[in-house]
């Protein structure tokens, strides 16, 4: 089995088919196996679950790549896995980390707008630090280095910059369509429009 395989990006559904998390194909394969979840196919506009054995019946004979070979099975991949035994929805608190400020602002500098690899990029408090400005959501924003070092210790307005996008706290659910745009996994479009519709409008505003 391929790293490119083992690492494929699998929907996880709770009991009740609500969207909870994302896990690799390796790790669904390992859930799906015990009996911890079953596989959610979509054939002829209907969703249907597989156990394990029903699933190894149903990959017999798929001729795609994306494929797992042991000595005596041929397994397709899932794209969508159900837990069996999980009904609980993930906290939606949202760590404040670099890694998640980077996924807020996609990669891209708040100040002039373009997108740069991460080594390329920094965190900046739009309220410094030295002035009062406190690491929170709604301070921190993606700054390129050319950026960061124009605006130094002011404030945007002072330094005669705008911000492309006002800093605040995200919802859990863009960090799922984030990760799903970059799987391009269409059969995931239905369960994640309905978790987009069923978000409580002052959540969703938050």
């Amino acid at each position: 089995m391929s790293a490119e395989t083992v690492n494929a990006s699998v929907l996880v559904l709770n009991r009740l088919w609500q969207v909870v998390n994302i896990c690799t194909a390796e790790r669904a394969l390992g859930l799906l196996f015990t009996g911890h979840a079953q596989v959610v196919h979509e054939d002829g506009g209907s969703w249907n679950t597989f156990s394990f054995l029903e699933w190894c019946d149903f990959s017999h004979g798929h001729t795609g790549e994306d494929v797992v070979r042991t000595v005596s099975l041929r397994i397709r991949i899932p794209r969508i896995i159900l837990l069996l035994f999980f009904e609980r929805l993930p906290n939606k608190d949202i760590k404040l980390t670099r890694h998640n400020v980077f996924e807020r602002d996609r990669g891209t500098c708040q100040y002039c707008g373009k997108r740069y690899d991460r080594k390329d990029l920094n965190i900046d408090h739009v309220v410094p630090r030295h002035r009062g400005g406190v690491t929170t959501w709604d301070n921190v924003v993606c700054s390129c280095m050319r950026c960061n070092s124009r605006k130094s210790n002011r404030t945007p307005e002072e330094a005669g910059m705008h911000l492309i996008r006002r800093p605040k706290k995200p919802r859990w659910h863009p960090f799922i369509e984030i990760k799903f745009r970059r799987t391009f996994d269409h059969s995931w479009r239905h369960f994640l429009d309905v978790a987009y519709w069923n978000v409580e409008i002052g959540e969703e505003e938050a």
